[in-house]
């Protein structure tokens, strides 16, 4: 039986890393004539890999990673350092019997295709967010052209292939609302999209028909909508939050509304105080995973010494018998616990996906990256979460208590649209993989496009 090898070159970050590992994990599963090899970049979040690849190496045959050294002092331009370490492992790969099929790189190490052409391999993009994201990247560049403005300037709407509904440019993601720096480094990426042999994408197509069908237009490359990719095993419950599982051992179900952010959501000590007001007014109980902002800019959030430092004089006490403020939090086993009803969530794709999958829905709060484009979509076009509504005072972004408490009892409400909806959408997403799904029909194409290529 014929062998073929993928190399997968991720962004180092979690959420970009297990998002790959698990499309490694699907696609070895389905055909076991593949094998894959990941490369990891020296990275300031490498350490918060280790544990999470350990794991890998140790539990999952198939899949091998290799560790490129960290340089000192690191060159001024990365790039050309990784792009001769990856050349001379891919350059060491095709010499094995194994037929190298491709590289696999993550959307924002797009780059390495030009390492890839020299040596004569396929390229394929992984794209960790969802299609219509995927769309607003790929317009991106026409809309460079016609709009002459900031998008933070611009009075009109955007309409966007994609997405069924325009959008004001105040939707557009945080950094690439002006021409600055960060806003030309993603349009370069996005310029090199189209580059690739084929797209992969972390998404179902019942979640997003109209964005995945509007890419089908012969345009780009071939779209492979391959998800959920998750890592569906909760984690295993260190002793410190024991006393959260307990606790919510002892609630109803869906009685909970459960407030987390990810790894770099924090909140200025203004908004922390309306966060709380809100949650004590709407009666609901709640789980609420509060962190503090990172020391650097680029940093992660941490975990406060002491909640009473950014609270509300006597909130903690008074809301002591129907709410837990915690730090860090294990997302994944409290929205997989049948007492979370509702889901405050900054719109990181991943959260999305497993809001979906354990159908939780989501109030929308999105906070960085792509999550306001993401937080619309849902919303507005698939009408799968409620939207919090920021307000402007004394010159500040602010979601006030009254917001908060209103949209609390909006994502609630066990008789809403949404919920009926997002029930539907957890049915769906456990059987889209399974022979006779979408996503499972999609990887198929994946495999036979990559074999074929690999005999030609």
């Amino acid at each position: 039986m014929k062998k073929f090898e993928l190399v997968f070159i991720p962004l180092t970050g979690i959420g970009h890393l297990a998002s790959m590992v698990e499309f490694a994990k699907i696609l070895i599963d389905r055909d076991h004539r593949f094998s894959i090899t990941v490369i990891i970049m020296p990275s300031p979040f490498a350490n918060t890999s280790t544990t999470y690849i350990e794991s890998i190496s140790n539990t999952i045959t198939g899949i091998r990673f290799i560790e490129l050294p960290i340089v000192h002092p690191p060159p001024s331009d990365n790039e050309p350092g990784f792009k001769s370490e990856v050349r001379a492992i891919l350059t060491d790969l095709k010499s094995n019997s194994v037929s190298l099929a491709g590289l696999v790189v993550d959307m924002f190490m797009i780059h390495m295709i030009e390492v890839a052409s020299e040596l004569g391999m396929p390229t394929y993009l992984y794209f960790t967010s969802g299609a219509a994201m995927l769309c607003f990247s790929l317009y991106l560049p026409t809309l460079d052209t016609q709009i002459a403005t900031n998008f933070k300037d611009y009075p009109g709407e955007l309409t966007i292939p994609g997405y069924v509904n325009p959008h004001s440019p105040l939707y557009v993601p945080p950094s690439l609302s002006t021409r600055n720096d960060g806003y030309n480094f993603f349009l370069d990426h996005a310029r090199k999209f189209v580059q690739p042999k084929g797209i992969i994408i972390n998404t179902l197509y019942e979640v997003e028909p109209f964005a995945v069908d509007s890419l089908a237009n012969g345009t780009y490359p071939p779209v492979y909508p391959v998800g959920p990719l998750l890592d569906t095993q909760t984690e295993s419950i260190e002793p410190k939050y024991e006393h959260i599982m307990k606790w919510l051992d002892d609630q109803p179900p869906s009685s909970v509304i459960f407030l987390c952010f990810g790894s770099r959501g924090s909140f200025s000590e203004p908004q922390v105080k309306e966060i709380a007001m809100g949650l004590e007014q709407c009666g609901y109980h709640f789980l609420w995973a509060l962190r503090q902002p990172p020391a650097e800019k680029f940093g992660m959030s941490t975990d406060y010494a002491n909640f009473k430092d950014v609270l509300p004089d006597g909130f903690l006490d008074r809301t002591s018998k129907r709410g837990i403020v915690c730090g860090w939090a294990p997302q994944v086993s409290l929205l997989a616990h049948k007492a979370i009803g509702g889901f405050v969530s900054h719109c990181g794709w991943n959260s999305i996906l497993e809001s979906l999958w354990y159908g939780v829905p989501i109030l929308t709060w999105p906070l960085y990256a792509e999550q306001t484009l993401n937080a619309f979509a849902l919303v507005k076009d698939l009408g799968l979460a409620v939207e919090l509504r920021v307000n402007y005072i004394d010159g500040v972004d602010l979601i006030t208590a009254e917001e908060i408490k209103r949209g609390v009892k909006c994502v609630m409400d066990n008789d809403s649209v949404v919920r009926r909806k997002v029930t539907a959408m957890k049915e769906i997403s456990r059987t889209t993989k399974s022979d006779g799904g979408s996503s499972f029909a999609s990887l198929k194409r994946f495999i036979q496009d990559v074999t074929e290529r690999v005999d030609v």
